[in-house]
């Protein structure tokens, strides 16, 4: 039987998995535009609400930590269906929670089961012939990234026609559809490495220790992500009062601002297979930095509002598909682990984003807000700045046990 990586994957089965991964993971952006609705449903501060962003960021880097490596040791197939009932029932707790804690809780466990998305999109990349790698990615973190995006609109347009409890419902009948898909239309992948559990988890430490370009692309997600999850923790708050009063139908429709960043993903891949990931990344990372100076104008206008998040989901979305082409090449043994490292320097900087959100809100509104976004910003650029340049003569890896150490991509 042929190696599956060396035959082009059926497009099909490609627009399934990118299907799959946007909608999962957007349940961890259901409640943003949801925040000043469900404050007054449970008579809680606006600071306090927002903690449901830290808790879906929070619980969805525990679930990439603890639940996530294990695509490299089971078949991903039940592992999908397992985690995606887990989640139906977790969002069916959310739809009817009594009080806010029920709903906190209810949101963490659906997050940390949505790290599905984060099972599929390794798992495409070892369907790929290599030289298709980076566009096989881009494919998937394109449904990904777009259910990133629509996830804020479709869930702010279904709370002011039914309110915010329906999203949640809704969202329970989306995972119990795409576990049935999926398990319909995964292959079995035998386990990929023989090691147990925790010698797995241990072994993604070394990974991190041993490859420096996992390093410096762990600094990009977590940079990017952080202001990423600032602004969507804030600008609930920000567009909910004057001068623009609007309403949760009104702030959902911000998340089609950025769009277009998921379609132009699907060709960052294509520039990380030609050799050119180094000096895209400059580029979108340029893009990040510049998208704060542009929201602090946006703090009376909807216009410069909308260009930031352009700027803004341009750049992070960018970034993803290019760090995640250039850490999967590290090997197919451990796609599953490296997404673990790389993803979860993602959400902890998501975390610690949201978490500073809602500080520099209370603090001191839209600026603080802005500066934070910008540190953030200014950091990832740093790393770019100071990181070396790949060799020509690189060599092609050897399996995880034996690999030299790495050059940046």
């Amino acid at each position: 039987m042929p190696d599956a990586a060396t035959k082009p994957v059926p497009r099909k089965l490609v627009a399934l998995l990118a299907i799959g991964c946007g909608v999962t993971v957007a349940n961890l952006y259901y409640a943003q535009p949801l925040l000043d609705a469900i404050a007054s449903q449970f008579n809680v501060s606006d600071g306090t609400a927002g903690l449901l962003v830290t808790v879906s960021q929070v619980c969805y880097g525990l679930g990439l930590v603890l639940l996530a490596p294990l695509s490299d040791l089971v078949d991903r197939r039940k592992l999908v269906a397992v985690l995606l009932a887990i989640s139906c029932l977790a969002s069916a707790g959310a739809a009817a929670a009594p009080q806010f804690a029920v709903l906190g809780l209810a949101i963490g466990i659906a997050s940390a089961t949505s790290v599905v998305a984060q099972v599929l999109v390794p798992f495409a990349s070892t369907l790929a012939p290599e030289k298709e790698r980076g566009a096989v990615v881009g494919m998937v973190m394109s449904g990904l990234l777009t259910g990133v995006l629509l996830a804020r609109t479709l869930s702010g347009l279904v709370a002011g026609v039914a309110g915010w409890r329906t999203v949640f419902a809704l969202a329970a009948v989306a995972m119990a559809v795409l576990a049935v898909a999926l398990w319909r239309a995964l292959p079995e992948r035998r386990r990929s490495t023989s090691l147990g559990y925790g010698a797995l988890l241990g072994s993604i430490a070394a990974l991190i220790r041993r490859e420096p370009l996992l390093r410096r692309r762990m600094v990009f997600g977590a940079c990017g992500y952080a202001g990423f999850s600032l602004v969507w923790t804030t600008i609930t708050f920000l567009l909910s009062v004057p001068p623009f009063n609007y309403g949760e139908t009104e702030i959902g429709l911000f998340g089609l601002a950025g769009l277009a960043a998921a379609i132009a993903a699907m060709r960052f891949g294509r520039l990380h297979d030609r050799g050119l990931g180094r000096i895209a990344t400059g580029g979108v990372l340029l893009s990040i930095i510049l998208a704060w100076p542009v929201f602090y104008l946006g703090r009376h206008s909807v216009p410069a509002i909308l260009l930031g998040l352009v700027m803004l989901d341009f750049g992070v979305q960018g970034q993803n598909v290019l760090s995640q082409g250039a850490i999967y090449s590290l090997g197919k043994e451990t796609t599953g682990r490296v997404t673990t490292a790389y993803v979860t320097s993602n959400f902890t900087g998501g975390a610690i984003g949201s978490a500073a959100g809602s500080i520099a809100w209370i603090a001191g509104g839209w600026l603080p807000v802005c500066c934070v976004g910008f540190a953030f910003a200014a950091t990832a650029m740093l790393a770019w700045l100071t990181e070396p340049r790949p060799r020509a003569d690189r060599r092609r890896r050897r399996p995880f046990a034996a690999a030299p150490a790495s050059v940046e991509n």
